[in-house]
C-alpha cells in the first residue's frame, strides 16, 4: 500500500527548511563585519557608502516583502474556487507596475549620484599628500622626505590625499573601511582621499586581478594620534642608524656585498638599489612581502633565503647564503627601527 506523507511530516519539512533559510541569513549577516568589511566604515567616505548599501538593501527587501505577500495573498484568494475578475483591476496593476518600479529607480539613482558627488569632492586641506605607487605585488609609498612600503600612516581626524599610479600592470588601491576603491592605470594618475575617525590598523587590499599573488598584494593603513604620527614622521626621514652589536654589524656588511644592495635602498648605507622596497626602516614594519607574513626573524629567514616558498612569482630569487651570514643579515634587517 502506497502511503502518503502526513501532514505532520509536510509542516516539518517546511519548518526545516524555514529553519535553513534562517541559519543561511544568520550567517550571511556575519560576514558584514572583518577586517576588510565595507559596512565596518571608520571613515566619513566609507560611512557615506555604507549608507548608501544600507538603503539599498533596505529597498530591495521591502520590493521583495511585497512581491512574496502579493503571490501569496494570489495562491490564498485562488483556494476558495475560480475568482471573478475585478473591473478596472489591470488598469490598477499597470499604474503600479510603472509609478513604483519608477519611483524605486529614481530614488536611487538620486542617491547614488549624490554619494558619487560627495566621493569626488576633495577636502578644502589635506593634511599631507603621500604617493602611492602599484607594483608587482607590493606597494611603494612615497612621503615628502622619505620612501617605505606596504604601510600607509596617517593622522587620526584629518584628510590625507593619496596620489595613485602603476608601474607596471592595473592594480586597484582599496581600504574598505575607510574609502571607495580607485584603479591604477598605466600612463593615468588617478587620486583619493584617507580619513580615519579613530586610531588602529584598516587592512587594504589590490582589488583588480593583476597576476598569479593579486590575493597577496595587501597593505595597511595605520591611523595614529597627531603627535604619534609627527614622531613617525621624524623617524622615517632619518637615515639607518649604524649598527653597534657585532652580529648586526656583520649583517650590514652581508647586506652591502651581496646582491641585496641592487635591489634595495638602505638609506645611509651603500644599498641603493629601486627594484625592492626600500628597507631603511625594515624593523618597525609589521608584515613581510606585502602582507602575507609577519615580519618575524623566522619568518624573515625564509623569505630570504627563498621568498618563492612563501609568496611565488615574487621578483626576488632565492639568497644562498651560509647560516651565519644569514643570521647576521636578519639580525642588521631587525635593528632598523
Amino acid at each position: 500500500m502506497h502511503r502518503f506523507p502526513s501532514s505532520r511530516t509536510s509542516r516539518g519539512g517546511r519548518g526545516g527548511r524555514a529553519g535553513a533559510l534562517l541559519l543561511l541569513a544568520v550567517t550571511a549577516l556575519t560576514s558584514c563585519s572583518g577586517p576588510q568589511s565595507a559596512l565596518d566604515s571608520g571613515g566619513p567616505s566609507a560611512r557615506r557608502l555604507a549608507t548608501l548599501w544600507w538603503a539599498l538593501f533596505a529597498v530591495s527587501a521591502v520590493v521583495w516583502l511585497v512581491v512574496v505577500l502579493c503571490v501569496v495573498w494570489a495562491v490564498v484568494r485562488r483556494r476558495g474556487g475560480e475568482v471573478e475578475p475585478r473591473s478596472g483591476g489591470t488598469r490598477t496593476v499597470v499604474v503600479a507596475g510603472i509609478v513604483v518600479p519608477t519611483l524605486v529607480l529614481v530614488g536611487t539613482f538620486v542617491g547614488t549620484v549624490s554619494v558619487m558627488r560627495a566621493e569626488a569632492e576633495p577636502p578644502t586641506e589635506p593634511a599631507l599628500t603621500v604617493e602611492v605607487i602599484g607594483h608587482l605585488w607590493w606597494w611603494e609609498v612615497r612621503y615628502p622626505d622619505f620612501v617605505t612600503a606596504n604601510e600607509l600612516h596617517i593622522p587620526v581626524g584629518r584628510s590625507v590625499q593619496v596620489e595613485l599610479r602603476t608601474a607596471d600592470v592595473i592594480h586597484s588601491f582599496w581600504v574598505p573601511s575607510l574609502t571607495s576603491k580607485v584603479d591604477l592605470i598605466p600612463n593615468q594618475d588617478n587620486e583619493l582621499w584617507l580619513h580615519a575617525d579613530e586610531a588602529g590598523e584598516y587592512r587594504g587590499q589590490c582589488a583588480e586581478f593583476c597576476g598569479a599573488q593579486h590575493a597577496g598584494m595587501s597593505f595597511l593603513v595605520i591611523a595614529e594620534p597627531a603627535d604619534e604620527f609627527d614622531d613617525w614622521l621624524a623617524d622615517q626621514a632619518r637615515p639607518a642608524e649604524t649598527p653597534t652589536d657585532p652580529l648586526a654589524v656583520r649583517g650590514r656588511e652581508v647586506m652591502e656585498s651581496q646582491s641585496c644592495a641592487a635591489c634595495h635602498t638602505v638609506r645611509g648605507t651603500d644599498a641603493d638599489g629601486d627594484i625592492g622596497p626600500d628597507l631603511t626602516h625594515f624593523g618597525s614594519r609589521r608584515t613581510l612581502g606585502a602582507g602575507v607574513a609577519p615580519n618575524e626573524p623566522g619568518w624573515l629567514g625564509g623569505w630570504i633565503s627563498n621568498s618563492q616558498t612563501i609568496k611565488p612569482g615574487n621578483l626576488m630569487p632565492p639568497q644562498p647564503l651560509d647560516p651565519v651570514d644569514l643570521n647576521a643579515l636578519i639580525a642588521y634587517l631587525e635593528t632598523l627601527e
